[in-house]
């Protein structure tokens, strides 16, 4: 079994004459990032490997989590940033098997393509494919022995989560 867990990086701003790469955590980002990483922390959703994009929003949101977490590899994987789902399948595909559970920082919409299309219906599911916000984790639990097997369904949505749903303000 391997468990693939979701991170869209937190609310992130766009000032003038700054690129999308570029762009940092907004004030309400910078307050949602610890509280999701202390939602993960106290969950025991602690994972052997983190892959981050190379995005500014989500290096930013990676060390604001990454305190709460310990000591854990990370890399920053270029192909995360702006990747349709089939990129991101195959970065989830090539994480070391010595990793059970691993992290990934990205973004919308190909994190919640990704989500839906290593998913099985469920309750779970249906909340994610109405809206992904930012600083929304999806944990997905897959029931293959080696990443390189990951497919479309193979995948049961083990829980969906939100700032909202942890009572921190509004979801975007």
């Amino acid at each position: 079994m391997r468990r693939l867990i979701l991170l869209r990086h937190a609310k992130s701003d766009w000032p003038d004459g700054t690129s999308d790469v570029d762009r940092p955590l907004a004030p309400r980002g910078r307050e949602a990032a610890p509280k999701m990483a202390a939602y993960l922390a106290a969950e025991g959703l602690i994972p052997d490997r983190v892959l981050v994009s190379p995005a500014r929003r989500t290096q930013e949101t990676w060390d604001l989590v990454k305190p709460a977490l310990g000591a854990v590899p990370d890399e920053t994987v270029p192909q995360i940033y702006e990747a349709p789902v089939s990129r991101l399948l195959d970065v989830v595909r090539s994480i070391p098997d010595e990793a059970a559970t691993a992290l990934m920082i990205g973004h919308n919409p190909g994190f919640q393509d990704l989500a839906r299309l290593l998913s099985k219906p469920g309750e779970a599911r249906r909340a994610l494919t109405k809206k992904y916000p930012t600083a929304a984790i999806t944990v997905i639990d897959l029931a293959v022995d080696a990443w390189a097997k990951v497919e479309a369904g193979a995948g049961d949505v083990e829980r969906f989560v939100t700032p909202k749903s942890l009572g921190h303000g509004e979801d975007e």
